[in-house]
């Protein structure tokens, strides 16, 4: 972890030096300002280990604490027609089918019901017991664990204590958790962390569901908490990360959720983990790979972060005002790129499109779900700038943002393996080009259209061209060189990946 935990010595005790008697650290002193009328709550927090005579478990505190302004809960409550709020709760059910059929019958009583939404900050809401109980699960889980006891304290703090893994509802999990899964420390024993690890993954596959691709939520809940997770037994990729977490965590055991923005050269995003072993070494899990220990990554990623508890300052919005910087991940900075972990990477540096605006940072996009996605960024200097660590193999598109609107900064570039081009596409001279079926990427359907489009600060198309019976090529003509393109059938399900054509005519897929 990068974040520097230097200034905790300065408030370390000396010997006959009573803990109640230190001053508070700076950062937490700003956030118990934040805090507002939970500023209390926090108070009793820092009071209590005072009186404990526990310096670690006051540093820990600390850590939580100064961090704590970052982290929120998204969740929400029933409302009827009228707004009122309709009691439901389903953890106060045995089993996930029984939490369903009563919320059928209050659903039936109640017309008109519908969710409301809530965003919670930690810092504004979290309770001193609920925070006093996390740290001393945590602190007996790391201690009592002979492999574990002596890793850097910093570590301990990013990977083993937080109360929370991203912005799920918070509940009481730590216990629940030991409990169900104090089997894994005997596993970890006789077959150590990878093969133990084999055997968790496969566990998870029998009773817990991915439900990616075959179920669309349409609850306005981001993330499950750690024990609806328990209740539900299903979730998507990034529900599965959260609970590999949350079981390692309550075996004493650090860990970390890694996640993936955009794919670059597919749709859609991905989440999966990091165990760290007794030296803080990292085995890298992917509970719906195959094998899902050690698994690599299948495609070029956008990015690959690890989220952490604590505030990164070398991330863009500790150094960017929020609004300068497209909506998503960006906004937050509890993160660490580690990208060159799991691909090729090199930075891509660029010269940018002359403005009448001084901006401080462009940003970068790839081309996922038939859209430019930010993914990264990089600080302009005298028009130029460098992206840092990106991934190789896909295509990168330089943007500004302002006024809540992403604009073209640069031509599209295609960062390869071997070499870079900037495609800036040729009008002048014009070509001929064919494309054929190609198995995964085309097939042609009798009867419909399918319109080329090419990049030049924003798609142009190129026209459109019906497939007749037995059709496995489209002839389109005065077409630019040197250009990013885009092939979009009448029935597109904005899967379609854009491609280069090659002076041989050959298609390259990106």
């Amino acid at each position: 972890m990068k974040k520097s935990f230097l200034f905790y010595l300065i408030f370390l005790p000396l010997a006959g030096f009573p803990l109640s008697n230190l001053p508070l650290p700076a950062a937490v002193r700003l956030a118990l300002i934040k805090a507002g009328k939970n500023k209390g709550e926090l108070e009793k927090v820092i009071s209590h280990y005072k009186k404990t005579g526990e310096p670690q478990k006051l540093k820990a505190a600390y850590f939580l604490i100064e961090n704590m302004d970052a982290h929120n809960s998204s969740g929400y409550y029933w409302e009827d027609r009228s707004g009122k709020r309709v009691p439901y709760n389903e953890l106060d059910y045995p089993t996930f089918e029984k939490a369903v059929t009563a919320f059928q019958k209050i659903k039936a009583i109640n017309p008109g019901l519908h969710p409301h939404t809530t965003k919670d900050q930690d810092i504004n809401n979290l309770k001193a017991g609920y925070l006093i109980q996390n740290i001393d699960y945590a602190f007996h889980q790391w201690k009592s664990d002979s492999r574990y006891k002596n890793i850097p304290f910093n570590d301990f703090c990013e990977y083993l204590l937080p109360y929370r893994v991203s912005s799920e509802p918070l509940q009481p999990w730590r216990e629940v958790y030991n409990k169900q899964f104090s089997w894994f420390k005997d596993k970890y024993r006789s077959g150590g962390l990878v093969n133990s690890l084999s055997f968790i993954s496969a566990d998870f596959r029998n009773w817990f569901t991915n439900t990616y691709s075959i179920e669309n939520s349409r609850e306005p809940l981001p993330r499950l908490g750690g024990l609806q997770l328990l209740l539900r037994k299903k979730g998507p990729c990034e529900d599965i990360a959260d609970l590999v977490v949350f079981t390692m965590r309550s075996q004493g055991i650090p860990a970390a959720v890694n996640y993936i923005p955009y794919w670059a050269t597919a749709t859609s995003s991905h989440f999966f983990n990091t165990i760290f072993d007794e030296h803080m070494k990292p085995v890298q899990v992917d509970v719906a790979g195959n094998p899902p220990v050690h698994n690599t990554l299948a495609r070029e990623p956008s990015k690959v972060l690890r989220i952490t508890y604590s505030k990164q300052h070398e991330t863009i919005a500790e150094n960017e005002k929020i609004t300068n910087i497209p909506p998503g991940f960006m906004r937050n900075s509890c993160y660490i790129d580690v990208s060159d972990q799991f691909w090729h990477t090199s930075n891509i540096s660029c010269k940018l499109f002359e403005t009448g605006v001084k901006f401080k940072h462009a940003f970068v996009c790839v081309f996922n779900g038939m859209g430019w996605r930010p993914t990264w960024w990089g600080t302009i200097k005298n028009n130029n700038t460098t992206f840092k660590n990106m991934p190789q193999g896909a295509i990168f598109l330089p943007v500004y943002f302002t006024a809540g609107q992403m604009k073209p900064a640069g031509y599209p570039i295609a960062h390869g393996y071997n070499h870079e081009l900037i495609l800036v596409p040729d009008t002048i001279h014009k070509r001929s080009v064919i494309i054929r079926e190609e198995d995964k990427y085309l097939a042609f359907r009798t009867g419909k259209s399918y319109e080329l489009f090419y990049w030049n600060n924003s798609w142009k198309t190129l026209g459109k061209r019906r497939a007749l019976f037995n059709t496995h090529e489209l002839l389109f003509t005065n077409v630019p060189g040197n250009a990013l393109y885009l092939l979009i059938p009448e029935y597109s399900e904005k899967k379609e990946r854009p491609f280069m054509i090659l002076d041989n005519g050959k298609i390259k897929w990106w």
